[in-house]
């Protein structure tokens, strides 16, 4: 049976791999930040870097300002992915605003070089695992979905504008040679979110292939809001039985990173057994690719 997608997933929320996902990548947010970039004045891009810089200008607390920075985003989220996907973010920014405040890191290192590579490393895998348990720990991703719906830029494009812009009043504000070196941070942080995620905005094309098809359907486009397309094809040629096959539909959806996990989830739920197998794709456009992408 297909949900309301407005109502909320408690169980998913409180998933005992989630939670732990997020603990871990919440512990790993902080030790970049705390033993690496915030003492050294190194920037991340996107609203931690924003809060980074702020905190540095105003000497503000820095997980309150996460905290409040993020929150409006919130709002956006929740219209875009769903509740769930909203109060696991508003959980995940709550962690992050408490571990800043009340956990002592001692500074690890004071080698630009090093904070660089291994304050951008940890930084993206935390996040990496972040939106592996369901959420985000910035509001970025979820400014440049809003962006890219309005505008029609895609979102590393949306993404590198805002840190351009970031980047140069770090330049302004604490030196070129920092903002440089925050710069070669916010890549080391990307390729590490990247490597944990599958991408920043990477499109991905998924195959589904089950016995119950037409419920299949009914959840990706009525429940979650995405187009899909059918194919028609041909199961069985099983080495034991080659001679038995029958008739079925392929479907293919394309779903952006923060929508397949949540995606295969809910076809497992109504197949267990259903065959599916996704395709990596650079870009993609047309469609309903951004409209209404709702979740549980």
């Amino acid at each position: 049976m297909i949900t309301d997608h407005n109502s909320i997933n408690w169980k998913k929320i409180f998933y005992f791999k989630n939670i732990i996902l997020n603990l871990v990548g919440v512990a790993l947010i902080t030790l970049a930040l705390k033993g690496f970039m915030i003492p050294n004045k190194f920037l991340d891009g996107g609203i931690i870097g924003i809060a980074i810089l702020v905190h540095e200008i105003t000497k503000w607390p820095f997980g309150i300002l996460v905290l409040v920075f993020n929150i409006p985003f919130l709002f956006i989220g929740k219209q875009m992915l769903g509740k769930t996907f909203a109060i696991q973010s508003l959980l995940t920014f709550l962690l992050i605003a408490f571990s800043m405040t009340f956990f002592n890191v001692a500074p690890v290192t004071s080698d630009p070089l090093l904070i660089a590579l291994f304050g951008g490393c940890l930084i993206g895998v935390g996040m990496g695992l972040c939106i592996r348990s369901g959420s985000t720990a910035d509001g970025v991703e979820i400014i440049a979905l809003l962006t890219t719906k309005k505008i029609g830029l895609n979102v590393s494009e949306v993404i590198f504008a805002m840190n351009t812009l970031l980047f140069l009043a770090a330049a302004w504000s604490f030196g070129i040679s920092t903002a440089l070196y925050s710069i070669v941070t916010y890549f080391s942080a990307v390729k590490s979110l990247d490597y944990i995620s599958h991408g920043l905005e990477q499109y991905t094309s998924l195959h589904i292939i089950s016995s119950k098809s037409e419920l299949i359907k009914s959840l990706i486009v009525q429940k979650l809001g995405k187009g899909i397309t059918i194919i028609k094809g041909e199961r069985g040629y099983l080495p034991d039985n080659f001679e038995v096959k029958k008739d079925c539909d392929i479907i293919v959806t394309v779903v952006t990173r923060l929508e397949l996990l949540r995606i295969k989830e809910e076809i497992s739920k109504l197949d267990p057994h259903a065959f599916m197998f996704i395709q990596y794709i650079k870009e993609a456009s047309g469609g309903i690719l951004r409209n209404g992408n709702k979740h549980d």
